[in-house]
This record gives C-alpha cells, sequence and structure tokens, in this order.
C-alpha cells in the first residue's frame, strides 16, 4: 500500500500548525495551566475528515507548547497526548465518539505532568492532585469540544468543503 501525502496537504498541514500555535499563543492566559481552555483544540475535528490533519494539529501543538510555563517536559507529553487524540479522531468519526479522546488523552497526560511538577517535594499527595488536575484539564478540553468542536464538525459535514477543495 502507497501513501502519498499531495503538496495540498502538505501546505494545509502547515497553515493548521501556524492557526492552532498562533491562537494558543494568543490565549495563553486561559490556553495553559491546571484548567485550560485551548481554543485550538477545537481544530482536531479537521483529522476526522482530513488524516494528515495530524501533522498540523501535532505540530501546531508542540511550537505552542514552546511557551508553556512547564517547558521541555511539556513540548514532549503536551505534544504526545495531542497525537494520540489526533490519531485517535482519525478513526471515529461520530460527532460524540470524536470529543472522546482529546478529553481523555489530555485529562490523563497533562494530568500527570501537573501533578508531577506539583508534587515534586511532596510524592505521597501525587495520586490526588493527579487526579484533580486530570479531571480540571479533561472538564477544559470537554467544554471547547462541545462549545467550539462539535459545532466545527458539523459544518464541515454539512457542507463538504474538504471535499470541494479536493482533499478527500
Amino acid at each position: 500500500m502507497k501513501f502519498r501525502i499531495t503538496t495540498r496537504q502538505i501546505a494545509f498541514s502547515g497553515i493548521l500548525a501556524a492557526v492552532y500555535a498562533a491562537v494558543t499563543i494568543a490565549t495563553a492566559s486561559f490556553a495553559y495551566g491546571p484548567i485550560q481552555f485551548r481554543i485550538a483544540e477545537a481544530l482536531a475535528v479537521l483529522c476526522c475528515f482530513e488524516p494528515t490533519a495530524v501533522i498540523g494539529i501535532t505540530l501546531g501543538c508542540f511550537i505552542a507548547n514552546i511557551f508553556s510555563t512547564v517547558g521541555p517536559l511539556d513540548m514532549a507529553v503536551g505534544t504526545l497526548a495531542t497525537l494520540i487524540a489526533a490519531l485517535c479522531m482519525v478513526r471515529w468519526r461520530k460527532p460524540w465518539q470524536m470529543i472522546l479522546p482529546n478529553v481523555i488523552a489530555n485529562g490523563i497526560f497533562i494530568g500527570l505532568l501537573i501533578a508531577f511538577y506539583a508534587t515534586a517535594e511532596a510524592s505521597e499527595h501525587f495520586l490526588t492532585v493527579f487526579a484533580v488536575s486530570g479531571l480540571e484539564v479533561a472538564f477544559g478540553e470537554l467544554v471547547v469540544m462541545v462549545v467550539l468542536g462539535l459545532p466545527l464538525w458539523y459544518y464541515l459535514d454539512r457542507t463538504q468543503v474538504l471535499k470541494k477543495l479536493n482533499f478527500q
């Protein structure tokens, strides 16, 4: 089986990465932290329609995480969470299914990251901090995906705009 990426898909991924990073950095006051509303995560629904969007979403997340207050560990862990969620979204095309990967992956990975930093000296509270942080991050992801992601998904599905642009 040959896997071929067109120039159009590469350009789309680059633009998507730039938009994701720019939106996240512009909304940094609520895009980073324990309770985060990363508006750019709504763009992940594009992975349901165009699998190569995984590249753009992942690269955009990596670039945005360069500006995170957590630093290099967030660049690795946060980007991994986004990659896993985006890859799952390629397979799950129903609206109620496609919000779950973002909510679960970010809740777990970012919750662990926050708990790791918050309990560096008091490891006996790690599980409590992880549970609370994971739920806070998952809540923020759920809000963004329901308020912005689902309407974007319905719009893209109804208008078939990506098909009209010859992506599919």
